[in-house]
């Protein structure tokens, strides 16, 4: 993919070389964009993007997705665009009166569809960016939800505080050490949605295996393990559905 559209902005690819101020103008006039911009990378437990403006400088967008609305600014959060099918799977998973909770929560790309698409009792949605936590909180009144509890901080203090029936794990790459105390919050017959960064040839073993041995005496239920997205060479970013009684 040489580019992809966040709401009125264009993001390319670092590979994709820009010719002249010319090629630019055509591409947002292309486009329909009032920004082209690269993201260099993602750093942090706060998923803070490194950008570089190459066409405007408004980088405050509305991306609309699964009939939700998300505002956010693509200096300060990122967006990931590959996860569109899995944030609208789990949103039609989740049962009437249910009570979530939305670990690494972000700008509500979990939340938000919860609670347009689903008939949840509540929902806790848990982040530690301030930048992002502000957007979440914009994004609930943008699809005007009520259901939606924001709370700023890291999950690992806040979780404990909460009970749920299911607990939504949408991070990657150190999101085991979070494990314990998302499986100490899940009620009795709640599911997890565990994210991973796994080698291939571990997909099948170590994301079950991480939960099992962290669940204790309590019994797991492997539900289904779904691949999101090639994360790397030999490395896939995949979702471990378990229940756990």
């Amino acid at each position: 993919m040489k580019w992809k559209k966040i709401g009125d902005i264009l993001i390319l690819d670092n590979k994709f070389t820009v010719q002249s101020d010319t090629q630019l103008k055509e591409l947002s006039d292309k486009h329909n964009v009032k920004t082209i911009m690269k993201v260099d990378h993602i750093y942090g437990t706060k998923r803070e993007p490194v950008i570089k403006l190459l066409y405007g400088n408004d980088t405050e967008t509305i991306n609309k997705e699964n009939g939700c609305l998300f505002k956010l600014d693509l200096k300060k959060v990122m967006w990931s665009k590959g996860n569109n099918n899995e944030r609208i799977r789990i949103a039609k998973l989740v049962e009437d009166n249910e009570t979530v909770i939305d670990m690494f929560a972000g700008i509500g790309y979990f939340s938000i569809p919860i609670g347009v698409h689903s008939n949840a009792k509540q929902i806790y949605s848990i982040e530690i960016n301030p930048n992002s936590f502000h957007y979440l909180k914009e994004n609930i009144k943008l699809n005007k939800i009520s259901n939606i509890t924001p709370l700023l901080g890291d999950c690992i203090n806040i979780t404990p505080d909460y009970k749920a029936d299911r607990i939504i794990m949408g991070y990657v790459k150190t999101t085991h050490h979070y494990l314990k105390v998302a499986i100490d919050s899940l009620n009795k017959g709640g599911v997890i949605h565990y994210h991973e960064t796994v080698p291939e040839k571990l997909m099948d073993i170590r994301p079950i295996n991480r939960i099992k041995e962290l669940a204790g005496d309590r019994q797991v239920e492997f539900l289904k393990l779904n691949k999101v997205k090639k994360y790397s060479p030999g490395v896939f970013h995949v979702v471990c559905d378990v229940r756990i009684n």
